[in-house]
């Protein structure tokens, strides 16, 4: 067994999924195998799923859900000011509001792994070319980097401010998804597709900054400075990801086919 296994849990009541790495593990490795194996053996003789009712009630949930995370969330930050927002450390063991902390990370933990089914969706669609490297590194990423944040680190804190950005970017999202699903005409507008990914990006630029602020005009603050490195580079690394995509898919281009010679 590897050390890290063994580190004792920064939450002595640890929440839904973080009280063992195995849950999530074996969630990813399900996840990954599916996706780049069995999920591409089932459907190599198969037509694609119709999965239009699937994605509507899929894209509907994720729409509120991540709605109601973002709306508790920012209560309690900006309307009852319960977080110190130049240096947001977990709370105490014992604190008023500690339980309200294990839910609501609770819920953010639970939502990262849910999001791993719009890969299954491509996979059972046949949209292969949606799995890219960035799609399966984000949601990877997005969903091991919960759970270990939460069982060495704890939960909320500083925390709160990635869940609170990401689940506004979600809410946004899921909505364009389900509007396009309903609405031709918002399909086919590019525009849309821009201004999600620009959304994505300036999320990605803000938790940068954040993270920054923090560690450099917070020095006597308590969060651990790993984790705000840790936000820091994830910050830069995917603002480069969905910058490369950006400018890829909306500024290049496409190529014309060269003319043949009489």
């Amino acid at each position: 067994m590897l050390r890290i296994f063994h580190i004792p849990q920064a939450d002595p009541n640890p929440i839904i999924l973080a009280g063992s790495p195995w849950p999530i593990i074996w969630i990813l490795a399900a996840y990954l195998l599916f996706v780049f194996k069995f999920g591409k053996l089932l459907m190599k003789n198969r037509k694609p799923f119709d999965l239009k009712v699937v994605l509507k009630v899929y894209n509907i949930m994720q729409v509120i859900y991540n709605g109601i995370y973002f709306g508790v969330v920012f209560y309690y930050m900006f309307i009852e000011g319960i977080c110190n927002l130049r240096c947001m450390e977990s709370f105490p063991q014992g604190h008023t509001h500690k339980q309200l902390e294990r839910v609501v990370h609770a819920a953010y933990l639970i939502n990262k792994v849910l999001d791993l089914l719009d890969t299954v969706f491509f996979v059972l669609r046949k949209s292969f070319k949606q799995v890219t490297f960035l799609h399966i590194y984000h949601h990877v990423f997005m969903a091991f980097g919960s759970y270990a944040l939460t069982r060495y680190y704890g939960t909320g804190g500083h925390l709160n401010a990635v869940g609170l950005l990401n689940s506004l970017v979600h809410t946004i999202m899921y909505s364009y998804y389900f509007l396009s699903s309903e609405y031709p005409q918002v399909k086919s507008n590019i525009g849309w597709k821009k201004y999600i990914t620009l959304t994505q990006i300036s999320q990605f630029f803000l938790i940068f900054s954040y993270a920054s602020y923090v560690r450099f005009f917070s020095p006597n603050c308590g969060v651990p400075r790993g984790i705000l490195y840790l936000n820091m580079l994830q910050g830069v690394v995917f603002i480069c990801l969905f910058g490369k995509f950006y400018i890829q898919t909306y500024l290049r281009l496409p190529k014309t086919p060269k003319s043949k010679q009489p």
